[in-house]
């Protein structure tokens, strides 16, 4: 598909954060069950909740748009999903405080991603005036915001230290 308006990009852009999320629940998923420390474990957890709950939310918006959500395949993830795989969960560690703090850096790695597409798509949905999808993707922006704030908080309130 030609992108010729901000309309198409809109699109386009929605369809590559539903690919990252779909590859990002998965190895979230494997990074909540690798971890040792409890509120780590517990925040990827939700951070998997909050994941699924983007895809709902980008599923129901693409598909209001007559797009097809699985339309793009996002190379961006797929190299943060390898990069995640590769050095949290096959590397070898002397210490799981010291993988800890590894998930949580692969995890933000992540997100931070995430937050890029959010951000970008609300300026769009706004830009075009679609109010609605605005609203949904600021809360999932929001939701991503929130989950890289309680990494930092787990990572500095502990984690780190413990690695130290």
């Amino acid at each position: 598909m030609a992108i010729n308006s901000l309309k198409d990009l809109y699109i386009d852009q929605l369809q590559d954060i539903y690919s990252a999320n779909k590859q990002a629940l998965e190895v979230t998923g494997e990074l909540a069950e690798a971890a040792k420390d409890r509120d780590l474990k517990k925040a990827l957890k939700a951070g998997v909740e909050g994941i699924q709950n983007g895809i709902d939310t980008l599923d129901k918006i693409i598909r209001g748009h007559d797009a097809d959500p699985s339309g793009e395949h996002c190379k961006g993830m797929e190299g943060l999903v390898r990069e995640a795989r590769s050095h949290a969960l096959e590397e070898e560690y002397g210490s799981d405080d010291t993988r800890d703090a590894m998930i949580i850096a692969q995890y933000q790695r992540m997100v931070h991603y995430a937050i890029a597409g959010y951000g970008c798509l609300v300026a769009y949905a706004s830009r075009l005036d679609l109010s609605d999808d605005a609203a949904a993707l600021q809360e999932c922006l929001d939701h991503s915001y929130s989950g890289d704030d309680t990494m930092t908080e787990i990572a500095t309130g502990g984690v780190n230290q413990a690695a130290e």
